[in-house]
Order: C-alpha cells, then structure tokens, then sequence
C-alpha cells in the first residue's frame, strides 16, 4: 500500500523557494570570498627575493620610511578634505560645476519660492556656442548631496554639449529649502525656468531637458505637466518604477529597493524630518549610498589614496568635495518622495502636480531616452524602464499616442559612473547629444539605442549609430524574469507602510515635535557621522596642526619604494583580504536582507491575508487585453476610412516600409533631410502631430494591410491632393540617395498599386473627422 504525499501548499512552496535562494547566494558569496583570499595570499607564499638578512633587513627600512610618508601625506589629504568642507559649507555650498556661470532665475524670488534656480553655462575658452541651436537644460538630482554632478568635468553631460555648439543651462539648488515649499512648488519653478530658455532662444528647438537619476522623475513631471513647453527628454539612472529589479536566482543584487519594507515603511523619513525641526537632513540619504559598498566607503577609496598618494590626492579631493555636500529638505519633500517613490511606487500614476492636477506621463509628446546601466545597483534597468509597459501597456498604445522611447543600457558602469565617467561622457552622452534631433524623425515605437564603436586609419576612434525597434511586451519580459511577480511583496509593503505612517503621525509625531528645537536639529546635523568624517580632520582640529608642515617636509625628502617591492606587494594582499571580507560581509548581508523581506512580506502577509495577491492577481490579468482587443487598436481600425492628406501619407509610409531592420543613423538623418527638401508636398504639422498620425497608421497597416490599401482613396478627396500625393511618392521612389538595391520588389509592388488605385477615377466622398490643428511652417520645424 503506497502513501502519497500531500502537495505542499503554495505559501510553502513559496517559503522553500526563498530558502533555496539565500543558501544559494551565501554560498556564491563564499566562493567568491575564498576565491579573492586565495588570489591574494599568493603574494604571501611567493619566496622573499633577499640573498641574506641584511637585504631583508634594507628592504624593510626602505619600505618603512616610504609607509611612514605615506601615512602623513595620506593624512594631509584628509585634512585638505576637512579645510575643503568647512570653505564650502561657509561659503554657502555652491554648485560644484566645472564651468563658470551665470545666474539667470533665482526661484527663492518667485510667489512660490523654492531653494532652486537657473544659470547659464559660460562656454570655456576655445568652445563656441550657437545661439539658435537647441539649448541643453540638465537638472541634477536633489538626493543629499549638491548640484553639479552633470557638469563636475570636462567630459561630462555640460562639456559634450557646450563642444557640439549647444547653449546649456543647468538647474542648482541651495542647501537649505525654502519654508513650506513642495516638490509641486519645484516643478512649477522648473516650468518658469523652461519657459525662461525658450525666450531667450526664440529661433531655437525646444530645449532638451536632461534628468540625472531623482532630477529624471522631475523631468519626467515637469514635461508631463506642460508638454507643450519641452523638447525630447533625456533620462539618466531615473528610479521611475521603485519596485522593480527582479528577484534573482542566482544573485539579485540591488538591495536599496527593499529597504523600504525593512525599515517597516515610511515613517523613519517623517521621524528624521522631525527631528530636524521639518527638516531631512540629506546626510542620511548619502549613507544609504554608501553602506551600499561598504568595502569602498571604508576602506578602498582611503587605501587607494594611500597606496598612490603621490597621484591620487587631487582627484580624491575633487570628488569628496561633492561627495561631502550634504543638503536638507523639508519634510514634505521627503515624504512625498518616500510615499509616491520609495513605498508608492506611484509617481507615474497618483502624483500630484502643480495646481492639484495628476502626472499622467502619457501627456508627454517628445521623445524620451533612457539610459541606465546593467551594473547600476541603486538604479537598476527594471527601475528605470518598467514605468513604460505600467503606464502605456502595449506597443500599441505607444505608437497611438505617437510617443518615441529610446533604451540605452551600459553593460557594467555603477550609479555615479552613468553622471560622472569620462569614458561614458565622451561614448553614450556624448552619442545622445548628437543624435537628438535625428530622433525626434523615428516613427513612434519604442526602440534600443546602439553604439558601434569604429576606428579610422588612424587609429581615431568614432562610433556608429543605429536604432532597433523593439517590442513592449517582449521588453518587460526580458527584463523581469519572474513577470513581475516578486513586486506582489511590495504591495504587502505599502499597506505596512501606510499602517506605520498613520501610527507614527497619531501617537508619536506630537511628541518628537514638542521636544525638537532649531538647535537640537543642528546639534543632530552637526554630530551626523558622514559629516564628522568629513569635518573631523582639519585645521581646526589643534591635534593635527603638526600635519601641514610635516607633509611639507616630507614631499622635499620624499622616498618611495618601488611598485613590485616585496613588502609592498604584501600590503596590496593584505588590502584585497580587508576588501574581500567587506565584500562577503555585504554580499551576506545583502542575501539575508532579501529573504527576510521576502519571508515578511511575501510569506507572512498573505498568509494572514490569504485573499490580498490573489485580488491582485486578478486585477492585473483582468487589466491586460492584448492585440485587436485592445481599446488603441479598435479605434484605429474603426477609423480605417477617415482621414485626409497626413493620414494617407502616413499610411503610405507604414505600407511601404521595411520591417525587422535596424534604422542606421545615416537612414534616420537622410529621412529628416528628405522631409525639409520635400516640406512644399508636405502638411505643416508640429512633429508630435505627424508622429500621432503615423502611429495610428501604423496599427492600422499592422492589422489590416489590405484593407489599409484598399481604403487609400477614401482619404484623397480631391483630384489635387492625389496629384500632390502621388508627386511625392514618384520623387521617392526615384530619389537617387535611395540606392536601388535598398527597394525591394514588395515595396515596388505596392507603390505600383498606390498609383492604380488613385488613378482609377474620382475620387470617392470620405468620411469627415476633425482635422489636425496646422500650424506655420516655421514653427513646425522648432517643434
């Protein structure tokens, strides 16, 4: 007689599933450590190259002396760094951007004041700007430290778009917020600033709005609720969809986004506001950067500058002056951050802008790029381009609004690398500041941003770029491996959250305001660890006034031991063990953290809440409609036989094109010279018209090709807009920058047909349908 098991419920499964997880992430972690650990003791087991004691003995003293200058110069640095932070915070923390500026809007003036404003990047010598050439505004993000990340160097976002001629405006930010100002306060002060541009380049395209990592939601806001003001928008690193970065087998290494639910939601940020007498000190935010990389934060970064101290000082010194920046905000800028972002999750869907109006990103008319990072672990892709198939859905529903998305995803680069890398600023920004405007010419869709990098014969490096189009659907699946089903946790966690929120502003939040004053909120500032590591080691520490002077005497006597010294080679292996234990440690820590969440709020949660995924779960399968059922689509094929002279255009050009193929830069650049050479055969229409109308005929070629062509004449309605149709698709077809092999004998069939359908006879009577406002030509090319 055989027994059988029972099937294990799903909730165990589930918790089977999580357990498996961690065991095998801790044992990757483990092999990794022990793999480092014996890469570096080799150093310890290669036998010393001393013929006898004595030159034991003289290798050592030399080491020793050069360790020992080492030491004062490495202290000298960090005192440096001290005298740095202290300048800086006295002079009142400005912008730390490579260029001079000039202030243009000061938004602490405004009826609403914010703690924001707007300069205008002076070019360098050497670097000359067009006037009527589109203007760069790049917004960096407000996250606890200062502005100037997008323009810290030479090569970064400013630099590549002062060199390629454009004017660029940056928007600062100060350290202190103004009292009682919102982030729907900043957006309308973002929108005067775009307005300001636009004034002063009045002959010029919409400016491009660039958005660094948080400054890419503002971005996104700020186009989303005055979309007629903006040019295309680029995103760097944006976390636009919090609850993504799938839940990986094998090592789902972004921790940040579970800190949320760990940390039992969003009142510890309304807590730390409180404290600060209404004001979150940004310090804290800066420290969740850093305990990210615990083994960077305390050791590699301060060993590196030892080891090559002769070097290293000036960058160090550059970069920590940024890194030490700390500013505040108030305490509904924080909470409107944590509970729309970190926890809600719902910037792209319930934020509230200026005005009480919603952010409906679907409102956005010009293109977006978004650029992330593979190795980005506090941004990783799924944060970045998630917030596309949550709020448009489908393909579809993109080509119908006639919106333009473009990825570009960096293979390895961290967070800070996508703003501050050179070698990234001069490749990928450098690429998307030359390719704007040619993007603006892609059909609606959504595509990958590829670059080829190519050498010429002499040896110069170029790049080549092409665009691919992509597919929603098979996107989102690519990116998230698990569909999107380790974000059921997360909504377990916004309803802790919101439980935290409510306890905490009932029974606590009274009493931590009684008890703060503006001096015990400094005194918290003050003592906060990331400034004292910053302040600690100064001139005004008196135990280190011997440091200047002893730093100076040792660069005149400096003696250093080469590279491949013996012991010096044994310092190098016992850093790597330091760093390798660090490394472990967070790699445990990290696999920990992630199945306790996982156990908490996707075990125990629905196990006292057996109904919460499974009502989820039907919500969002009754919400997913694909192909002719969804609502884009039916309306597009309803109207397959209204239209005018654009929409058979549009159409025409959806018939004819070759599908599967990548779009090569060249292609994109020769249709958008095309089109200015043939704007006399062409309706006046603003870009982001002609992109909703070509979307529309997209899905209705898609679906109905035949009928698509059949149903071309209705569209004509007189015998001139036929004449002037078929003058443009006779210069097409014989424009001699279109090589011969490039038009396929489909494609030349169905221009054949275009021509006997429309010469047949008269023209049939079309349905009317409100037409597109037209508006001057010169405005359509700014647009």
């Amino acid at each position: 007689m055989t027994t059988e098991i029972p099937e294990m419920p799903p909730i165990l499964q589930r918790s089977q599933s999580i357990a498996k997880v961690l065991e095998r992430r801790t044992r990757i972690a483990w092999d990794r450590y022990n793999e480092r650990l014996a890469k570096a003791a080799k150093a310890f087991q290669s036998p010393v190259p001393f013929t006898n004691p004595w030159t034991a003995w003289g290798e050592w003293a030399r080491y020793a002396v050069d360790s020992a200058q080492r030491s004062i110069l490495f202290l000298d640095t960090l005192r440096q760094r001290g005298n740095a932070y202290h300048e800086h915070t006295e002079a009142g923390s400005p912008p730390l951007l490579h260029f001079e500026h000039e202030m243009v809007l000061d938004a602490r003036t405004f009826e609403r004041p914010v703690n924001y404003a707007l300069v205008s990047i002076v070019p360098p010598k050497g670097v000359t700007i067009d006037r009527e050439s589109r203007p760069f505004v790049i917004i960096d993000p407000r996250a606890g430290h200062g502005p100037g990340i997008g323009g810290f160097k030479e090569d970064s976002e400013v630099g590549v778009a002062l060199r390629a001629g454009h004017p660029v405006y940056f928007v600062i930010f100060f350290p202190d917020p103004e009292p009682g100002q919102t982030l729907p306060d900043v957006c309308a002060a973002e929108q005067i600033f775009i307005h300001k541009v636009r004034e002063l380049h009045p002959s010029s395209p919409k400016p491009a709005v660039v958005g660094n990592c948080q400054g890419g939601w503002a971005a996104m806001m700020l186009a989303a609720s005055d979309p007629e003001s903006t040019g295309p928008l680029v995103i760097n690193g944006a976390p636009m969809s919090y609850w993504g970065g799938a839940w990986s087998e094998g090592e789902g290494d972004n921790p940040m986004r579970y800190s949320g639910g760990l940390l039992g939601g969003t009142w510890l940020a309304s807590f730390s506001a409180d404290l600060g007498n209404g004001k979150f000190d940004g310090a804290h935010l800066v420290s969740n950067f850093a305990q990210l990389n615990p083994a960077n934060a305390l050791w590699d970064k301060y060993y590196n500058l030892y080891a090559k101290v002769d070097t290293e000082a000036p960058r160090f010194l550059e970069f920590e002056r940024w890194w030490g920046g700390f500013y505040l905000m108030n305490r509904e800028e924080i909470e409107w951050i944590t509970q729309n972002l970190f926890v809600g999750n719902s910037v792209w869907k319930s934020a509230t802008g200026p005005g009480g109006k919603a952010f409906d990103l679907r409102e956005i008319r010009q293109p977006i790029v978004l650029f992330a990072s593979m190795g980005d672990n506090i941004t990783p892709p799924q944060q970045a381009f998630n917030w596309v198939a949550d709020v448009y859905g489908s393909t579809d529903e993109i080509k119908a609004r006639g919106q333009v998305i473009v990825g570009l995803v960096h293979e390895n680069i961290g967070h800070l690398g996508i703003f501050v890398s050179g070698k990234v600023a001069v490749k990928e920004h450098a690429q998307i500041v030359e390719v704007l405007g040619s993007i603006e010419a892609l059909p609606p869709g959504l595509y990958a941003m590829q670059i080829a990098e190519t050498k010429g014969r002499d040896g110069s490096v170029g790049y080549e770029v092409s665009f691919a189009e992509r597919q929603l659907e098979e996107i989102a699946a690519r990116l998230n491996r698990f569909e999107r089903k380790d974000e059921e946790a997360f909504e377990a966690v916004a309803r802790v959250a919101d439980l935290n929120q409510k306890a905490y502003e009932l029974y606590a939040q009274p009493i931590v305001q009684a008890v703060s004053t503006e001096a015990t909120a400094e005194l918290g500032r003050q003592l906060n660890p990331m400034r004292l590591e910053q302040a600690a080691a100064s001139d005004r520490n008196p135990f280190l006034a011997w440091v200047g002077p002893a730093a100076e005497a040792v660069k005149a006597a400096r003696r250093p031991v080469e590279a491949d010294s013996p012991f010096k080679q044994l310092e190098r292996a016992g850093s790597e063990m330091i760093s390798a234990s660090l490394d472990y440690y967070r790699d445990v820590r990290d696999a920990v953290s992630e199945a306790q969440f996982f156990q908490t709020f996707g075990v125990m949660f629905p196990a006292f809440h057996p109904g919460f995924f499974k009502a989820t779960a039907a919500a969002a399968a009754e919400a997913s409609v694909e192909g002719r059922d969804l609502p884009v689509v039916r309306d597009a094929l309803a109207a397959i036989d209204e239209g005018g002279y654009a929409d058979a255009l549009a159409r025409a050009a959806c018939l004819l094109a070759r599908r599967g193929e990548p779009f090569p830069l060249a292609r994109v650049e020769l249709k958008a010279q095309m089109a200015e050479e043939y704007r006399d055969l062409l309706p006046a229409l603003a870009s982001d018209q002609w992109r909703r109308i070509r979307g529309r005929q997209e899905i209705i070629c898609r679906y109905e090709p035949g009928a698509a062509l059949a149903a071309l004449p209705k569209l004509l309605a007189s015998a001139g807009e036929r004449e002037q149709f078929l003058a443009v698709l006779d210069r097409l077809m014989a424009d001699p920058r279109i090589p011969a092999d490039r038009v396929s004998a489909k494609q030349r069939a169905i221009a054949k047909r275009i021509h006997a359908l429309l010469d047949a006879g008269p023209a049939p009577a079309r349905r009317a349908r409100p037409r597109l406002a037209m508006v001057p030509k010169k405005v359509a090319r700014r647009a």
